[in-house]
């Protein structure tokens, strides 16, 4: 099949677009707005946008009243956020906290969540969540869209503190992803699970590259100052 979004039918009886890209990791995001009240929601547009420095990013589009969401402003009023994983024990209470509710209204309370404190910034992290990001806004992209939906509040944040529960973590010091079960979305009204892993490493010696696939600045600042370092080969 093939169709052009927004000016040809695709004929299914539901929209495949969000099921095309998949599985989408959830930015369960934490906000505090102008009056100090607390805020979570699910974001299922949420990604890490680079490793040196840590920046991530959350897409939020409009709600169903074609305004901006909570999360967005208070983002921006704050300066801050904070990411917590959602894994498939806490799977009904991030359903619970995507829910419209009015402005101040704690989804915390409402999904029956205890708050903890984070160290640098105000916003606080969902308790039994294994890993927490703290961070500092950094700025939005807006991106106009088909009312009232449509358009979509792109929010960046540089990550300045990590929460690591030491139960999520192998004996090897690695995270234990598969005993963390961490949920993604993926289209329609269905979620997975990740249940399985298998490894693979680029060919070649090039610690730099390598070091960039695990994501450690260190290793790539070690790489690149080494004797033997080696730029990428032309012609």
């Amino acid at each position: 099949m093939y169709y052009e979004p927004g000016q040809t039918p695709h004929g299914l009886p539901h929209d495949p677009f969000k099921s095309c890209v998949v599985p989408r990791p959830i930015g369960w995001i934490s906000t505090i707005d102008r009056q100090g009240r607390h805020n979570l929601a699910p974001f299922s547009q949420f990604q890490n946008v680079t490793f040196d420095p840590p920046i991530v990013m959350f897409s939020a589009n409009q709600n169903s009243a074609g305004l901006r969401k909570d999360t967005v402003r208070n983002a921006e009023d704050s300066g801050e956020f904070v990411w917590n994983m959602a894994t498939w024990s806490q799977r009904e209470a991030v359903n619970v906290t995507a829910m419209e509710l009015p402005p101040g209204d704690d989804e915390f309370e409402r999904a029956g969540l205890v708050k903890l404190p984070s160290h640098r910034v105000k916003p606080p992290r969902v308790a039994g969540s294994p890993i927490q990001f703290e961070c500092v806004y950094l700025n939005t992209l807006r991106f106009p869209g088909t009312p009232p939906m449509g358009a979509a509040d792109v929010v960046f944040g540089r990550v300045v503190g990590i929460h690591i529960d030491d139960a999520a973590l192998t004996a090897e010091g690695l995270v234990d992803v598969l005993g963390i079960r961490p949920i993604a979305r993926m289209g329609y009204f269905d979620y997975t699970v990740v249940e399985s892993l298998f490894r693979m490493v680029i060919p070649g010696d090039n610690r730099a590259l390598l070091a960039g696939l695990e994501g450690s600045a260190a290793k790539a600042q070690d790489a690149r100052s080494a004797p033997d370092a080696q730029g990428p080969r032309t012609g």
